[in-house]
This record gives structure tokens, C-alpha cells and sequence, in this order.
């Protein structure tokens, strides 16, 4: 639980950030709900709402990401208003039809967002692959699952000119997450690009990012650096600049397809998290067949690691205070704000 004198410190943190109207914005930059986890936890603890477009705007972005609330009629119109006053865009999460029952509610808040002005639709319908199955049929159950939730959505999506983007959330490779978007075979289903979460599942950047670029709506911009442990290796969000992707090559073939892309910002400050490639649970899911991961794509990652040591400790935030938590999550976040800047023309 924060203390009262560590949520006035996170309060006098936000106060002090810079309005957008004092420095030049970043239009197609934008801040993403999960690369801020200290002000969230801070907000729920002290019971107090987290503005999170509002604190966008104070960054300097142009774009937020967003969640849909249903319980208040009034907010979408409310969002619209500050996204138009400001000159903001929004991406935001919404819940997807588990079944037809749900599509109803599911048309209604698609219909909300619109009238809104949302930019477009975010979902992770995934977790941890690696974690979260312990057998290939577990993993076909599920992914059938996001395609059945799809099937609904869609007609909805096309009826209301909405575009979704499914984050590569470390559920499915890269080749098998397009090959599932070609046969759904529509302009309002895409991708919301992440950056870095592919080399969970022995992944290359570049090859990511080739696999998915035709259907990019949004991104998730993060850097990435990595080092080795006994059971596979560490995977880190770093402030841009200081990991171990090409961001401005990769910005700059996402922008040629559409210079409008909005990039959020998610630099998650906590401990690395640990792939374990050399365990056999991490193989559980993988099948020659059905969802291949082959060889030379695990031995061009344990190279890519084994040539690319961390510039600096990876962020840990075990044992950290609250207090300290946040300054480093500010201190990451303004890092990688300042590097775009000078960098990225965003």
C-alpha cells in the first residue's frame, strides 16, 4: 500500500509534467496504459481516478491508449470533446464477443467508440505463450478461440468502418498470426504492432516486423534488451536507443505504409522477464506441423544475445520502494520521450 506522502510524490510528479501547449508535440507519439504501471497502481491505491489521455497531453503526445467504459454514458462524448480540444487521437481496449450473445453489446460499444472519434481498436487476446500452456492441444483450444471471437467481431468492425488491431502478444508467431489475418481477409482486421515482444518466441525484429507489416493499424513502440540466464535467456523493455532494435529502420517501414501510424509508448519498468528456451515446457506449445519454431530461428536469437550485452544492469524493480519505482519509471518514460524526439520525428 503507497503512503500518503508517496502518493503526493506521484501527484507532484504528474503536476510537473510539461503541458503540451510549452513544447512541440509529438503527433503520432503516444503513451500506452501498460508502459505506465506505477502511476496505475498508485491511482488504484489512493482510490483516485488516473487521467490517462489528460496525463498524455501533459506528455506531450498526440495519441493514448485508452479503455471503453461502459458504465458511464456520458465519457465517450467527454473523451471526444478533450481529443478535439486537444488535437489528440485515441486507440482504445475494448472487450471483444466471447460468444453471439455478446455481440449486441459488442455493436453498441464499437458504435460508441466511433461516434467518439477513436482512432482504432486495441485487444491482446493472448498471454505468455509459454506460460500459459502446458500442451500443444491446449494451445490449438485457444487459438481457435481468438479465431471463433474474430469471426463475431468482424461483420461488426465492417459495419461500423472500425479498424482492430490484435497485439503480437507472445501467443502466436509472427508467421502464424498472418497467416490467420489473410484468411480473415479484411481491412478492419489488423495488427497492433508490438515492438519487441516476438523475440519471446525466437523471433528476429526484422523478421517480425516483415511478417505483420501489411496489416499494421497501431503500434506499441519499445525498446529491447536481453541477456543470458541458466534456463534460456532475459528479455527487458530499455528506453529507445539504449536496446537492441534498429527503431529508426523499423519506424521508417512502418510509416511508408502509412505515415499516420500512431506509436504508442510502452516502457513497462519492472524486473526482465525470464524466456526459458532451454526448458521443456517453453517446447510444449511448438509443433513441426501446426506451429513450427525451427532451429535457426532459435540459434539467431541465443546470436543475437550472445553479441548484444545490456549497455547497463537491466531495470530490476524488486526491492525498490514505491517512491523509487516511480522515479524510475518517470526517468525511463522521459528518456525515451527525449530520444524520440531527436531521433524519430513522430
Amino acid at each position: 500500500m503507497l503512503t500518503r506522502r508517496q502518493m503526493l510524490a506521484s501527484a507532484a510528479v504528474l503536476a510537473a509534467r510539461p503541458l503540451a501547449a510549452e513544447t512541440p508535440g509529438l503527433r503520432n507519439l503516444g503513451g500506452a496504459p501498460a508502459g505506465f504501471p506505477m502511476h496505475n497502481r498508485g491511482a488504484r491505491e489512493s482510490g483516485k481516478p488516473f487521467d490517462f489521455v489528460e496525463y498524455c497531453h501533459s506528455l506531450g503526445f498526440g495519441v493514448a491508449e485508452t479503455r471503453f467504459t461502459p458504465a458511464d454514458p456520458g465519457a465517450m462524448g467527454q473523451l471526444r470533446h478533450r481529443l478535439e480540444t486537444w488535437q489528440m487521437r485515441a486507440v482504445m481496449d475494448i472487450p471483444l464477443p466471447r460468444a453471439a450473445a455478446d455481440v449486441d453489446a459488442f455493436d453498441t460499444a464499437v458504435k460508441a467508440a466511433k461516434d467518439a472519434g477513436i482512432y482504432s481498436l486495441h485487444t491482446a487476446m493472448t498471454q505468455r505463450r509459454y506460460e500459459q500452456f502446458d500442451t500443444l492441444e491446449a494451445f490449438r483450444k485457444d487459438f481457435e478461440r481468438c479465431q471463433n471471437t474474430i469471426l463475431l467481431a468482424e461483420p461488426v468492425l465492417s459495419k461500423h468502418r472500425m479498424r482492430l488491431g490484435i497485439e503480437n502478444h507472445k501467443g502466436w508467431r509472427s508467421a502464424e498470426q498472418a497467416a490467420w489475418l489473410k484468411r480473415v481477409s479484411s481491412e478492419w482486421v489488423g495488427v497492433h504492432f508490438d515492438f519487441g515482444n516476438n523475440i519471446a518466441l525466437c523471433e528476429e525484429p526484422s523478421q517480425t516486423l516483415s511478417n505483420l507489416l501489411p496489416y499494421v493499424v497501431a503500434c506499441h513502440i519499445k525498446d529491447m534488451a536481453v541477456e543470458p540466464y541458466e534456463d534460456g535467456f532475459l528479455l527487458s523493455e530499455v528506453p529507445l536507443g539504449e536496446g537492441i532494435l534498429d527503431l529508426k529502420a523499423m519506424v521508417a517501414a512502418i510509416r511508408k505504409k502509412d505515415a499516420n501510424t500512431p506509436f504508442d509508448l510502452e516502457m513497462i519498468t519492472r524486473d526482465p522477464l525470464k524466456i526459458p528456451v532451454f526448458t521443456a515446457k517453453y517446447w510444449a506449445t511448438f509443433d513441426d506441423t501446426f506451429s513450427p519454431l525451427p532451429g535457426r530461428d532459435l540459434a539467431r536469437v541465443l546470436g543475437l544475445i550472445r553479441k548484444n550485452k545490456p549497455k547497463s544492469p537491466l531495470p530490476r524493480t524488486t526491492g525498490m520502494s514505491a517512491e523509487a519505482q516511480l522515479k524510475l519509471e518517470d526517468e525511463n518514460v522521459s528518456k525515451s520521450i527525449a530520444w524520440a524526439r531527436q531521433n524519430l520525428a513522430l
